[in-house]
Parts: structure tokens; sequence; C-alpha cells
């Protein structure tokens, strides 16, 4: 959470210069500082005690999370600190906003019905069912992926910066094969204007590499940088780390440009796909990790497997005893039910969970629903005196109606729960509104056919379901 608030405090800096810049209002330094007890403020000098008092004024008007007070050292001088209420909104949008990314990011591992959500003030709970490579999958999730471009500092010595510390307004940041590297404390471009990242190769070397580009505000940026620094250096850092730092040629107006370095093309794939789901608000770290072995997994499928087969069973023998002839057409069209099921999932590349085994097993008991209406229908027509044939395409016409209206409201329920739940709510409505589809093919198509099929024209005097 710190750390989000200090780079709140970074984006401030610029923002001041700018607003002080239109008003204006002469200042001479607006820089980041730290109490003697860690905490942070924004300190800013100006040529007179009247420009501060003008400086204030600005502050007040056009940033209001901004608490404007007296600088110990005189009246020329500023503090400048955020609010109690925005650095609770900062830490809460910090959470949410790095859900969200990380959402984003798994989604594009392609992981199937992934939970994440928050726990508590500062944590967030990632479950990766079916992950196979978990440290990647922690690498990409939790790479906190800030894109930066800073200027390389010519100006001092790197060896003196390193043996005794960098000079005011400059860090030291290092490689990953350990070079240091003097860089300008202020990030002149960062990750927040990109709008694409691919990664590929390098035509000359034939290396992996990231080629990103900028929204019209970064490419304006990027074009403005690159004129003013022509000959110079320009380090691009990713997580505080120097990927590359290239020398500036000529002005780059396009607004795209490579990220080169990367050890492999796994890598450069991994740095894309952060770049494209963007930066965490604030670093985060894997404080508990636990994963379900297999053989959990397994009993509860085999427990789910075979209490789709009992309940089949079940009401294949309930219906062939109750409805005779008539309830042995209905087992075939239950059959037909749970092989298109499967097959339209293995269509589709749905995930089976166990909610969704859940699912088939409810589709099972209603899949009969609308042959007991059709042949209680057909029972009530042989009653009344019609005719075998009469009693049959009365059943089904006039029961289509009730089917229909009964398993259009299930299915609204179905696609409800998919559209606005998550994880195992989702399997399960997706095997449900596939089993209602299905169901209603094969209870009103597949067995008038079957049935027609069987008997055809000729001269009935009685029917074999169950009526007597």
């Amino acid at each position: 959470m710190a750390k989000a608030i200090q780079r709140s405090y970074e984006r401030h800096v610029d923002e001041l210069r700018n607003a002080l810049r239109e008003a204006e209002v002469r200042y001479r330094t607006v820089a980041l500082d730290e109490t003697q007890e860690g905490a942070a403020f924004l300190r800013l000098k100006f040529d007179s005690a009247a420009e501060a008092e003008a400086g204030a004024e600005v502050i007040d008007d056009q940033f209001g999370e901004l608490a404007v007070s007296p600088s110990p050292q005189g009246g020329a001088f500023l503090r400048a600190r955020l609010t109690a209420e925005e650095q609770e909104r900062l830490k809460d949008w910090a959470v949410e906003q790095s859900i969200t990314t990380m959402r984003t990011r798994v989604n594009q591992l392609g992981v199937s019905e992934p939970v994440i959500q928050r726990q508590g003030e500062q944590r967030v709970v990632v479950q990766l069912p079916g992950i196979q490579n978990t440290a990647r999958a922690k690498e990409v999730i939790g790479s906190t992926a800030q894109l930066e471009f800073k200027m390389v500092d010519t100006e001092h010595s790197l060896q003196k910066a390193v043996d005794q510390g960098p000079p005011p307004g400059t860090i030291i940041r290092y490689d990953r094969q350990g070079q240091p590297y003097l860089l300008k404390r202020r990030t002149v471009l960062s990750g927040q204007y990109v709008t694409e990242a691919r990664s590929g190769f390098s035509q000359q070397t034939n290396e992996p590499l990231v080629h990103i580009s900028f929204d019209a505000k970064g490419t304006r940026l990027f074009g403005r940088l690159t004129e003013e620094n022509v000959g110079n250096r320009m380090a691009i850092l990713l997580d505080n780390e120097v990927v590359t730092a290239p020398r500036i040629n000529e002005e780059i107006p396009g607004g795209r440009a490579q990220i080169t370095g990367m050890a492999n093309p796994e890598e450069a794939h991994d740095v894309a796909l952060m770049l494209r789901a963007g930066a965490l608000p604030a670093p985060v770290k894997v404080v508990e990790e636990r994963t379900v072995g297999p053989t959990l997994g397994q009993d509860s499928i085999n427990q789910g497997m075979k209490s789709i087969v009992l309940g089949f069973a079940l009401v294949v023998l309930f219906m062939a005893l109750y409805y005779r002839l008539f309830g042995l057409v209905a087992d075939i069209a239950l059959m037909l039910n749970l092989v298109f099921i499967v097959a339209i999932m293995s269509l589709l590349q749905a995930t089976l969970t166990l909610p969704g085994i859940a699912g088939i097993v409810l589709t099972v008991g209603m899949a009969v629903d609308a042959n007991t209406l059709i042949f209680e229908r057909i029972r009530e027509e042989v009653r009344v005196g019609n005719t075998p044939h009469a009693a049959i395409h009365s059943g089904y016409t006039k029961a289509l109606s009730t089917i229909a209206d009964a398993n259009i409201t299930t299915l609204i329920a179905a696609l409800v729960l998919f559209q606005f739940g998550s994880g195992p709510v989702k399997g399960f409505a997706v095997t449900l509104s596939v089993g209602i589809l299905t169901s209603m093919f094969t209870a009103i198509m597949v067995t008038r056919a079957v049935i027609n099929l069987s008997v055809g024209r000729r001269r009935l005097t009685r029917l074999s379901i169950g009526e007597g």
C-alpha cells in the first residue's frame, strides 16, 4: 500500500509543476521528500513568500486531494500531503484494480473456471484449477509490471555514485546481469500509455523482444522525448530492473518502441501479456500457497460419475415399469440426451466441473418431465374413448405448450446464473442450459419419431402405456 501512495505522490510532482507553470507562479523545486519518521510529502520551494501563498491557492483550487501546510523552513516553502480520505481511497482502489488486472492476466493464461476475490483489507485469493506450472502462474499474476522510461544520467560518475551514493535527483538501478545504471529519478514516460504489446523476434539478431504501441498522448510524449534527447541514452525499466538502455539516434514519432533483452520467447510472451493486462498499482507478494492434490479431486469426480449412473439407472427403471413400452422409448431418448450433452460441451470446449456434474444429474431427472406430461395426456385421451392414434397425436400436440413454458423459465434462470455467477456457478449453469435444450429435443422429437415408426399405420386396440 505504501508503494501505491508513493506513486501517487510521484504523479503529483509533474502535475503540480504544470499547474504552477500555467498559473504563472514562480517556483524553484517541487520534489518528493520524507520526514524523519518515514512519512512521505511533497516539498515545494518558491521565489518568495508571496509566490508560496499564490501556489497554495492553486493547490487548494485544483488539487482537493492534497492538504497544504507551511514548511518549517520558512515562508517560501510549502508542504503538501495526501489527505487521510484520499489515502484510504487509494488503498481501496489498489486492491480493486489489482483484482481486475489479475483477472485479465489469468484469462490470458487460459485457466478454466478461475476464482479471484478480495479477502480482508489488503489480500486477494486466487484459485487456479488445473494449473500445471505454478511458478510461472505466480510470476505472471504477481509481477507488478510497472513499465518506466528514465533518462540515463551522464553528468555524474557512475562509479562514484555506486561507491558514495547517487547524487540528488538520481537513482541507481541494475539489469539482470548486475550491471549498474545511474538514472535520473524522474520517470519521463510510463506504461499507462501502452495500448498494445506483443512478442516477436528481431529481424537483425533474431532475438526475442516485445513490440509496444502508445496511445495518442503517449505517442506525443514519446515523440517529444526522443526529439529532445537525440544522442542521449534512455533506460527502459520493468519492475525497477533495467531491461535495455538504448541510445536515441533520431526522433521516433510513430508511437512504437521495442523492448529487447528477453532471455527466451516465453519471457517475451509473458512480458507482453502483463503489459497488455496493465500494471498492478501496488507490489504484491504470495503470503500463502496451497495445492490440492489429484487424489481429492479424483475421488470427487468418481463420486459425481457414480451419482450420474445411479440417477440414470433409477429413472430408466421407473419409466420402464410405470409406462411400459412408452417408458422404454423415453429411456432411449434419455440416453441420447446424455450423449448430446457431452457432445455439445466437447464442441464448445467447456470444462466439466463438479457443479457441472450436478447439473447433469439434475438434467437426467428433469429430462423425462416432458415425456411424463405427454404420456399422462395420452392416458387421458385413451380414457375418454379416443383411438390410440388420435390419443398419441393429441398427447404430443396439447402438452407442447406446457412443456415449452416449463423449460423456458428454467432456461432463463440458468442463463441468469451464467451471466452473473462466477466459477463453479457458471459450470452448473452451462450443463443445465445445454441439458434443457437437448432434453426438449429428445423428449419431443426423438420419442415421437420412435413411436410413429413403431406404431406406423397399424390398427391398434390398446397402447402399452400402463393405463390399465
